[in-house]
Formats: structure tokens, C-alpha cells, sequence
């Protein structure tokens, strides 16, 4: 396991992760794994825009689409 240093934190936020840790019973050290654990595995808006463009190649050159907003209008007219 890797070790991380983390320099100038802004001194209110050491003892709000502190009543993080105890409301989880877990150390400061253990919540603070578990808190860069969960965000490094969010998708990044990279990530995403990514997707998009995938999805978007899928469709052919040319094809005209239907703004979303227009279809879900009409279809709350029926």
C-alpha cells in the first residue's frame, strides 16, 4: 500500500473528518481511505463526454436528430 502526504489542508477540515471517522467507528486514517477510495473510482467528466461521443458515432453521418425536449412535448400532448 502507498503512503500520501497531504500538505496545507485547511485547519477546519481535520476535525470534521475526525467526526466523520467516529460517527463511521473507524480512525481518522480509515475514513480518509475510504473517503479517496469512493472518489477515485467516480467517473471522471472525461469519462463521460467520452461516452457521448461514442453513442454519437454510432449514428449515421447525415441522419437529422430529434431534439428530446420536442419528442417528450408531444408525447405529454396525447
Amino acid at each position: 500500500m502507498g503512503t500520501v502526504t497531504i500538505r496545507n489542508l485547511d485547519d477546519e477540515v481535520i476535525p470534521r473528518l475526525e467526526m466523520r471517522a467516529k460517527n463511521h467507528r473507524r480512525s481518522l486514517e480509515a475514513e480518509i481511505c475510504d473517503l479517496l477510495s469512493h472518489a477515485a473510482y467516480q467517473p471522471l467528466a472525461i469519462d463521460a463526454l467520452a461516452e457521448v461521443d461514442r453513442i454519437a458515432a454510432l449514428t449515421p453521418k447525415g441522419v437529422k436528430q430529434t431534439d428530446s425536449v420536442l419528442l417528450l412535448r408531444e408525447d405529454r400532448r396525447r
